[in-house]
């Protein structure tokens, strides 16, 4: 390769399209996101938030599909209650890590979902990780006992550490029930039975945690409405772009979220020890080693199936 065709080839990768532009805008609202729910907390429990936006983003989505909801199936309400009943669990938890950690830790220790499907694929169906899953699962481990300190390189997490670990792993398990139903139901009557599930079955916690419900107040409004609002939005954005974004690149640009929900973060006074910093950094390096491709290999990536989503996995 010549001199001229090295610099139009790094020129090329270094400029954005229009959709990937779209996709680096949508993950920085992703990773504020995390610091707004942290911050909506000081007025609601969690199951009460968490029940509240997805009935907010579950209205947004059905008022724009209110005529295909007519055709709905069977399958695809069973489908949309299993995948709405994953998400309730990884965004109730995660949510209930916010309470205790700090939000760019929650958004980092959130993203080892993506590690996480291979090892369930494996643990679960069966199917054996490749290579780079492989190394990704082992720096994403490594990752998350730097993060957590001293006390997780001694396996002695905390509960909210816990708490959102579990939150990843039920992330993890909702992508791939959408792979197993993907192609297979209506996207948009799917996203508002998995929706309106999430919303019931995180109100219906309110009664076995024995969480109290939260009085009136402006900020939690408008923080479930919002965060309804965007949501959908952003899903709009994802499967507009990643129609010519391949799920590789998508992937790399997704990796960024817990960045930007570290950068917003320190923004608001959050500190991490340096220790913790570079468990972030090998969980991000985690995140894009797990979709790269061996040379003569083909790894199934995991992006065809979020594109799928109302909300990515890393959204709270």
């Amino acid at each position: 390769m010549t001199a001229a065709n090295s610099n139009t080839s790094f020129a090329s990768t270094l400029r954005f399209s229009k959709a990937e532009c779209v996709l680096i805008l949508i993950t920085m609202v992703w990773g504020i996101t995390f610091l707004l729910v942290q911050n909506a907390m000081t007025v609601s429990g969690p199951m009460f938030f968490v029940g509240l936006r997805f009935a907010a983003a579950a209205s947004i989505v059905a008022l724009f599909s209110a005529r295909s909801l007519r055709d709905i199936t069977a399958f695809e309400v069973k489908a949309g209650i299993f995948i709405g009943t994953a998400i309730m669990l990884g965004y109730g938890l995660q949510t209930v890590g916010l309470q205790s950690l700090p939000s760019s830790q929650v958004a980092f220790i959130t993203a080892l979902y993506v590690p996480f499907v291979p090892l369930l694929q494996w643990l679960v169906l069966g199917k054996r990780p490749g290579l780079m899953p492989s190394i990704g699962i082992m720096l994403a481990f490594t990752g998350l006992m730097l993060l957590s300190g001293p006390n997780g390189a001694q396996l002695n997490f905390s509960s909210g550490e816990i708490v959102t670990v579990i939150s990843a792993i039920a992330i993890a398990a909702e992508i791939i029930l959408i792979s197993n139903y993907a192609g297979k139901v209506d996207v948009r009557r799917v996203t508002v039975v998995q929706l309106g599930t999430a919303s019931i079955l995180a109100f219906l916690m309110i009664v076995p945690t024995q969480e109290a419900l939260p009085e009136f107040s402006w900020l939690l409004v408008a923080s479930a409405v919002g965060l309804g609002a965007a949501s959908a939005a952003i899903q709009v954005a994802m499967n507009w772009a990643q129609k010519s974004v391949s799920p590789t690149r998508a992937t790399l640009i997704y990796a960024g979220e817990p960045v930007w929900a570290g950068i917003a973060g320190r923004v608001a006074g959050e500190r991490l020890p340096g220790i913790a910093l570079l468990g972030a950094a090998l969980i991000v390096t985690a995140v894009i080693v797990s979709e790269l491709k061996t040379k003569g290999k083909h790894v199934e990536p995991v992006e065809d199936d979020v594109e799928t989503e109302v909300l990515d996995p890393n959204n709270p």
